[in-house]
């Protein structure tokens, strides 16, 4: 129990209120503010940005300080010396697993990667142009329909079970998504390959030949998937856990966050970078794009500079410019004028005093963006890789929560409507 207090004073009430504070294992201390309803108010916080709404042993985030840390461990050595499944592990579990446990791990996944026939011919109920995420909602939600001996969320064994299967799925899911949009057979997935080698198998190859996979591009797709694996309480996964206080299934909670991913301002920030490069069009025209970008009124913004937690540096943008750089001379791309268009922006906005003074650094949807044009992946799946690499954090998350002591979210508002008012009989309205 916290033996610190804070002493709230509000003006017309008689008594001081104590509220009790408590530290976590690094981080801000927090107020515990639950005590307030029960003298008759409560705190109000747009978008949560000062609020905890519940504790969490799985990613911690300095945003002043550039940190990112998973289960204790920084993000770039993590992205240095281990991969997407072994940091999967980790996020699941807490540890990282010994040689043993990890084969046994990426074994287990490479059972579940397969999905339900029957799920091959529920892709038939869309529409061919229908957005990647549009179908990556339906069809994961979907899942629960077809797997109804993981729906138990009290049986921890259950819950073990669809946190494999959602991580084994997803990418199969995903590539059946790109090749549903461009009229191409789905691809079975190849459990010979690695995690992000069987991605681009099932993306990009066809059943007439073998895939020929790049290592270096299959590292680079791995690493995309380590970045984006969990980043702590963001717009999906609290998403996540507030559908998952319900008691609603793993698989309809994953839906929830792949569609609180979709949104511009949160997973689709690195298919808005392709479209700024899009709109700028060529490198002649960079300068006046800039110039926009500094005029306070003008509503043009540079996407991918910059970022919302990160006041310092984006932690995971060095990583994802190595990879990017690795790709970019792997393919041998020197005449593709967007990415002419990203190479000469990251130049000016690691070297220009406006860029630097308001800390508009390249940021990890910056990079990523160059990488999955690089690769081939058209930007309507940007953000549908997204939801790939972060369907383990919202599973620890969920996990997490399930496994704990909680209760349903259940929001407050500041009520500014009318008050109580009588109703007006249809024919005495004016």
């Amino acid at each position: 129990m916290s033996e610190r207090k804070a002493t709230l004073k509000v003006d017309g009430l008689d008594e001081t209120i104590e509220l009790p504070i408590y530290s976590g294992t690094i981080g801000p201390d927090v107020i515990d503010v639950g005590g307030l309803t029960a003298k008759g108010m409560f705190t109000y916080d747009p978008g949560f940005v000062s609020t905890a709404a519940c504790d969490s042993q799985i990613t911690y985030i300095d945003g002043a300080e550039g940190v990112l840390l998973h289960r204790g461990y920084p993000i770039d050595q993590l992205a240095e010396h281990s991969d997407y499944l072994e940091t999967c592990y980790l996020l699941l579990y807490g540890e990282l697993p010994s040689k043993a446990q990890k084969d046994n791990f990426v074994s287990t996944v490479k059972r579940h990667t397969m999905v339900h026939e029957q799920i091959r011919t529920f892709f038939n109920g869309f529409r061919r142009d229908a957005h990647p995420m549009a179908v990556m909602c339906g069809v994961v939600g979907a899942l629960s329909a077809f797997y109804h001996d993981s729906l138990d969320i009290s049986d921890e064994h259950h819950r073990e079970v669809a946190a494999f299967r959602l991580i084994a799925k997803m990418p199969t899911l995903a590539a059946m998504s790109y090749k549903f949009s461009i009229g191409q057979p789905f691809m079975y997935p190849d459990n010979n390959m690695s995690y992000s080698e069987n991605f681009l198998h099932m993306m990009f190859g066809n059943p007439c030949e073998p895939s020929n996979i790049s290592p270096v591009l299959a590292k680079a797709m791995d690493r995309i998937f380590l970045l984006h694996a969990d980043h702590e309480q963001n717009a999906s996964t609290s998403t996540v856990r507030m559908a998952g206080s319900s008691g609603a299934n793993p698989f309809a909670c994953m839906a929830a966050g792949i569609a609180a991913l979709w949104g511009p301002s949160h997973g689709g920030a690195n298919e808005a970078v392709l479209e700024m490069l899009e709109e700028i069009g060529d490198v002649s025209r960079i300068d006046e794009f800039v110039a926009r970008a500094k005029d306070k009124d003008d509503p043009f913004r540079l996407m991918g500079f910059g970022h919302r937690v990160y006041k310092n540096f984006d932690p995971r943008a060095k990583v994802m410019k190595e990879a990017a750089d690795e790709v970019l001379a792997e393919l041998g791309i020197d005449n593709d004028p967007l990415l002419a268009i990203a190479t000469r922006l990251e130049q000016i906005a690691l070297e220009d005093s406006y860029f630097i003074e308001k800390k508009l650094y390249p940021n990890v949807d910056f990079y990523s963006g160059i990488i999955l044009k690089a690769i081939g992946i058209p930007t309507s799946m940007f953000t549908v890789i997204f939801a790939v690499g972060r369907t383990v954090g919202w599973i620890a998350h969920w996990h997490e929560m399930i496994s704990g002591s909680y209760r349903i979210a259940r929001p407050r508002q500041l009520y500014t409507g009318h008050a109580q008012r009588d109703f007006v009989p249809l024919d005495k309205r004016g």
